[in-house]
C-alpha cells in the first residue's frame, strides 16, 4: 500500500426528523458529503467541498432544513445521486490509498449502510480514524464531547456554519491536526 501524508476528513449531513422519529417507509439518507484533505507535512487543509446528494429513500423536511440549511430545492439544483458522489470522491481524492476520518462513527456507518443498500463499493480505504474518540483519548476525558465543545476545549473558533458538512469536516480536520501535532 502506498504511504502518504494526507488524511481525508468526511462529515455527512443526512435526512433527519424531530426526536429521531423516522416516518414509516423512510430511511436515513445522506444529503451532503462534506469533505477535505489534511496534509500532515504542510499542515494545510485543502480540497474542501460540499457534495450534495439526492435522497433516494426519504425526503428533506422543514426540521432537517432548519438544522442543516439544506433545502429540497438546493439538492434538486446541485445534488447528484449517492453512487455518483462516491465516483466523484474516488476520482478527486484517491481515497483507496488514504486514511479517512470523521467526528464519531455515524458517518462511517452511514456510508457503509448506504453503499450496502445500493450494492456498491465503499469509496474509502479500510483505515478509519474516529476523531471524537481520538480527542477523548488524547485529553484523557471520561466521555466524548461534541465538535463545538472540542474546539472550545482547544480554544479554537468554529469556522463556518455548524451542520454544514464541508464546514464540519474542515473543523474536524483542525481538531485532528492539533491532536497529531501534540
Amino acid at each position: 500500500m502506498e504511504t502518504t501524508n494526507e488524511i481525508i476528513i468526511v462529515d455527512l449531513e443526512a435526512t433527519c426528523w424531530e426526536n429521531d422519529r423516522i416516518p414509516i417507509g423512510q430511511k436515513v439518507d445522506i444529503i451532503e458529503i462534506g469533505i477535505c484533505k489534511l496534509d500532515l507535512t504542510s499542515h494545510s487543509i485543502s480540497h474542501k467541498q460540499s457534495i450534495y446528494v439526492i435522497p433516494e429513500r426519504s425526503e428533506i423536511n422543514n426540521f432537517c432544513t432548519k438544522l442543516t440549511g439544506i433545502t429540497p430545492q438546493l439538492v434538486e439544483e446541485k445534488g447528484i445521486y449517492f453512487e455518483e458522489a462516491c465516483e466523484k470522491i474516488m476520482d478527486e481524492y484517491n481515497p483507496e490509498f488514504l486514511t479517512w476520518a470523521g467526528y464519531g462513527n455515524f458517518d462511517r456507518e452511514q456510508i457503509f449502510e448506504q453503499c450496502d443498500w445500493l450494492g456498491i463499493e465503499i469509496p474509502f480505504s479500510g483505515e478509519y480514524l474516529d476523531v471524537m474518540y481520538e480527542f477523548k483519548r488524547h485529553f484523557r476525558l471520561h466521555k466524548s464531547i461534541g465538535l463545538k465543545r472540542a474546539l472550545d476545549h482547544l480554544k479554537m473558533n468554529f469556522d463556518g456554519n455548524h451542520h454544514s458538512g464541508a464546514d464540519d469536516a474542515y473543523n474536524t480536520a483542525k481538531i485532528l491536526h492539533k491532536i497529531l501535532e501534540a
